[in-house]
């Protein structure tokens, strides 16, 4: 009788419970919040201008240009979504990864900073590329595409998911990509994009966390490579590509994808913990957004390089005679971009901050050509950076953090 009993207590219990709180959270913003900010919409008008800009340079360089077009050489896609800068028109999901891809190759597009950072204009690759795709097709049927206005709506929203779910919750110190974020918001303005009701944005949600995640394994030494650069746009394109599972192939969702003991994704990928959140879903992300108006380098150094512009007229006679460089900053610029030791591509060089000082310092400006292989073999700034010493600044790691 007690061996039955206890027999019992091994059996899974099977009664689907309600969807996590954190899903439908966000399913309740994308359906019922309403947009009143006009400062939202007008730097959702500057930030996409910025994200133009970033992706038109990215095509000056050929790493990046090669892993843009069809998956298929030749394949065409009746109305399909256009390339910005490249005369590739291809099918929603590729058109979200090369969009992404472009947006985020040189590290200038905008930034968000808080328990974990990020660039909300990532999410350009689901937004343009399937709203390209969607207009052409509302259009070639005789109906109205598309507004920018509509645009910019997605783009607060999503920007808005990414950033408030990044304020209070560190998934790179659990050794997960940030892109997590770029794949769940996405996913949530994608499957409302499709026409997808609300419980079809709750179950490609839970999709979207189910899904296996991102190490950042490509963004530390001794792994840094350029899938940092893709990354993004992988996530992007993965989110259109679950909408269009959930919304076609009408799938069903996992409801406890988060909070299930032992399978969900609170016991498998964060220590058990449960995500935190400052404050609710509105329009806060796109009014505070982070530009970077200077330098084509990893936010956290751009005060630095800053500095190395101003000195350089003053050391640039006498480069040979600095004796010591002493860099003070906060526990997560330490984290990701304090460097020593050889560097072997551009991604590990747009994430070193001694690379990024002793460039301007020797130059007097940092530029994307800077981190080529031929700038990089310039043997003054490997002795430059043998004399810095990077030190921590515990004011600047508890600020930081801080939201005022």
């Amino acid at each position: 009788m007690g061996s039955a009993a206890h027999a019992h207590h091994n059996v899974e219990l099977n009664e689907r419970p309600a969807p996590d709180k954190v899903l439908t959270d966000i399913a309740d913003y994308v359906t019922k919040y309403k947009i009143a900010s006009d400062e939202a919409y007008k730097t959702a008008h500057y930030d996409l201008m910025d994200s133009l800009a970033c992706m038109v340079l990215a095509l000056k360089f050929p790493d990046c240009v090669k892993l843009l077009g069809p998956w298929a050489e030749g394949a065409t896609v009746p109305n399909g979504a256009r390339v910005p800068g490249t005369k590739h028109i291809l099918d929603p999901i590729k058109a979200a990864f090369d969009i992404g891809t472009i947006v985020r190759w040189l590290d200038y597009n905008d930034t968000w900073l808080a328990a974990e950072w990020g660039h909300p204009s990532d999410n350009l690759g689901a937004i343009l590329g399937l709203g390209d795709y969607l207009s052409r097709r509302a259009e070639a049927a005789g109906k109205p595409g598309l507004t920018m206005h509509d645009v910019y709506t997605y783009m607060i929203r999503a920007f808005e998911i990414q950033g408030c779910l990044a304020l209070e919750n560190s998934f790179n110190k659990v050794g997960l990509d940030h892109v997590v974020l770029v794949k769940v918001a996405s996913t949530a303005v994608a499957m409302q994009m499709m026409g997808g009701s609300y419980g079809q944005i709750v179950d490609a949600l839970s999709h979207a966390w189910v899904d296996g995640q991102s190490l950042r394994t490509y963004r530390h030494a001794p792994n840094a490579g350029p899938r940092k650069s893709w990354a993004a746009g992988d996530a992007t394109s993965r989110a259109v590509r679950l909408a269009h599972i959930v919304k076609e192939g009408r799938q069903i969702g996992y409801p406890s994808v988060l909070t299930a003991p032992k399978w969900g994704f609170y016991d498998v990928l964060f220590k058990g913990n449960e995500f935190r959140f400052q404050r609710p879903y509105g329009s806060y992300v796109m009014e505070q957004i982070l530009f970077k108006i200077s330098y084509p380098a990893e936010f956290h150094s751009q005060t630095a390089v800053e500095c190395a512009v101003s000195l350089h007229p003053q050391v640039k006679d006498k480069i040979d005679k600095i004796e010591k460089i002493v860099l003070t900053t906060h526990e997560a610029a330490i984290r990701i971009i304090s460097k020593t030791g050889p560097l072997h591509n551009f991604a590990d060089r747009d994430h070193c901050l001694q690379y990024m000082v002793a460039v301007p310092l020797i130059k007097g400006n940092l530029t994307a050509d800077d981190y080529t292989d031929e700038a990089a073999s310039d043997p003054r700034i490997y002795a430059q950076r043998a004399k810095m010493e990077v030190v921590e600044a515990k004011r600047n790691s508890a600020e930081y953090h801080e939201p005022d």
